[in-house]
């Protein structure tokens, strides 16, 4: 009885022990690829080398698992793959890492939480998302969207005083570097991680469109990683043809993080996310996001002696509730999405129809936010 009690607690617990383990991963993308940025490495290869090595391990699996389903290739189908890698791969991975390189892995972790308003907000400009003012949903995420971008505007334009930590104190030359990100650097930094989010969210929305014709995900994912590597092939040849050097790899950090960032970002991630999804809903990886950021900074500060200063925390914490907000708005969304009916009939919408769940009107939204959410497991920063 007993036995049985554990593995019934063991596999409630499954889903919360893989997000924790997935947000420990990604929190140590980004403090392996700052220490590969701080040590010379180019951006614009890193790129290359990620999307290279998530194509060779990814591609296997597509050829095994979706060999019968794969639908057939067309021109439609080929021309929204290519924007779609030049989307993620080549814009948003490049502008992130940029981004990066002006500012800290901790304050690019941070700045990453404003893609759910992001995606809000272009879902509301095209049309794909249904805003009523009187709903409390729909306020939650008109609320949730203002406050992530003042958070991002209190963590570009304050720093405050520094929060010192014992396992920073006297690690002078650490602290001098990051103490030297002046504010033209973390103006910089923002704007092109911010752009890179809006990419993001760019690509989230079509790639949720093309899964409808191309129900395919590890292939699409497969796909997207092939082209973006030529695509990044060639950006990096423009932008790094005066320095041909830098696409010299050896037995370093240079190496550890095109593995890591290929292997575990482009594709371990993308099961666990997969088979999370399957279980709690996109909702409930989304919530756990800010975890990562939580860990970053800890990680940060140990590893690569990065400072922590109080206006930036007070920004990240101003973002981190917004997304909350953002979060519980879309969570009502599947809610409604996942609630099922028997013998369904047409009804008639009543004025509070959208916040009740009386009847799916938003369909459409659902759709696109449940592969939406999806899509940060295939190409996650």
């Amino acid at each position: 009885m007993k036995s049985l009690e554990g593995r019934g607690l063991f596999k409630r617990a499954k889903p919360f022990i893989a997000v924790v383990f997935l947000q420990f991963g990604l929190a140590g993308m980004d403090i392996i690829c700052k220490a590969a940025l701080n040590k010379g490495m180019s951006n614009y290869v890193l790129v290359v080398y990620r999307h290279a090595v998530a194509t060779v391990v990814i591609a296997p699996f597509t050829m095994i698992l979706e060999k019968k389903v794969r639908p057939k290739m067309t021109l439609q189908i080929f021309i929204k793959l290519v924007v779609l890698s030049l989307l993620e791969p080549v814009i948003d991975q490049n502008l992130y890492y940029i981004g990066m390189k002006y500012t800290t892995a901790t304050f690019a972790a941070s700045m990453c939480n404003v893609l759910p308003a992001i995606t809000f907000l272009m879902a509301w400009i095209l049309r794909l998302e249904k805003v009523k003012v009187k709903c409390i949903r729909s306020q939650a995420k008109m609320i949730g969207t203002a406050a992530t971008v003042a958070g991002a505007m209190i963590m570009t334009l304050t720093k405050g005083p520094v929060l010192e930590v014992f396992w920073t104190t006297g690690r002078g030359t650490h602290q001098q570097q990051s103490a030297g990100t002046s504010l033209s650097h973390s103006i910089t930094g923002a704007l092109m991680i911010t752009i890179g989010c809006f990419s993001w969210a760019c690509f989230m929305v079509l790639q949720a469109i093309t899964l409808k014709t191309y129900p395919c995900e590890l292939s699409l994912t497969a796909w997207i990683c092939l082209l973006g590597t030529m695509e990044g092939t060639a950006v990096a040849l423009v932008m790094e043809r005066a320095n041909p050097s830098v696409w010299s790899i050896h037995w370093d950090m240079n190496l550890l993080a095109a593995l890591y960032s290929g292997i575990f970002c482009s594709g371990l991630a993308y099961y666990i996310q997969g088979i999370v999804m399957k279980e709690r809903g996109p909702v409930f990886v989304t919530a756990f996001n800010p975890m990562s950021m939580v860990i970053v900074a800890t990680m940060g500060s140990f590893i690569l002696g990065e400072q922590l200063f109080l206006g930036r925390v007070l920004g990240a914490t101003v973002i981190v509730v917004g997304l909350y907000l953002v979060v519980w708005g879309k969570s009502k969304d599947h809610y409604i999405s996942s609630t099922p009916t028997i013998n369904e009939e047409p009804a008639k919408q009543t004025p509070n129809s959208v916040c009740t769940g009386k009847e799916n009107s938003n369909h459409e939204v659902i759709t696109i936010n449940t592969h939406v959410e999806g899509s940060e497991a295939a190409m996650k920063k």
